[in-house]
């Protein structure tokens, strides 16, 4: 199983990355991280349709896509792991976690994935939420193999 991050946004360095560098390295699963960006000047609802293009032609054709929205379904650790898990079981190829941009991600987008996640209703900044979910990555892996990372 292969799994991509696609990211509205160049995240330079400072903590946030390395947060992310620090989870993201210890993954098993191949890990991808595209980031991207839209530098035209564009009205809220059309760059928030550009972006969603830019992030759909950045990950594998067919890949389940998990679009990062304050709207969507709050998941506990375990739940998420076990969310990963099944599809690791199914044989899922490739796994696509979609962070957009500022405005969030347009309805088309939406509901072409199989999974609408949300970190909580606050706003994250988009360098922290790749960290997060990273982090969240990580743990669903070690709570899957029955690691006790997950109660330290």
């Amino acid at each position: 199983m292969k799994l991509t991050i696609a990211a509205i946004g160049r995240s330079g360095r400072g903590p946030e990355r390395d947060l992310y560098d620090h989870y993201a390295g210890r993954i098993r699963w191949p890990l991808a991280l595209r980031e991207l960006e839209e530098r035209r000047k564009l009205p809220a609802a059309e760059l928030m349709r550009r972006e969603g293009d830019l992030l759909l032609g950045a990950v594998p054709a067919g890949a389940v896509l998990v679009a990062l929205d304050r709207q969507g379904k709050a998941m506990d650790s375990e739940t998420f792991a076990r969310q990963l898990g099944r599809w690791r079981d199914d044989s899922v190829s490739d796994i696509a976690f979609l962070i957009g941009g500022a405005d969030g991600h347009a309805e088309p987008l939406l509901k072409k994935a199989a999974l609408v996640l949300s970190f909580g209703p606050m706003t994250w900044p988009h360098q922290l939420a790749r960290a997060m979910l990273a982090e969240q990555i990580y743990r669903s892996q070690q709570l899957l193999v029955g690691h006790p990372y997950h109660r330290a």
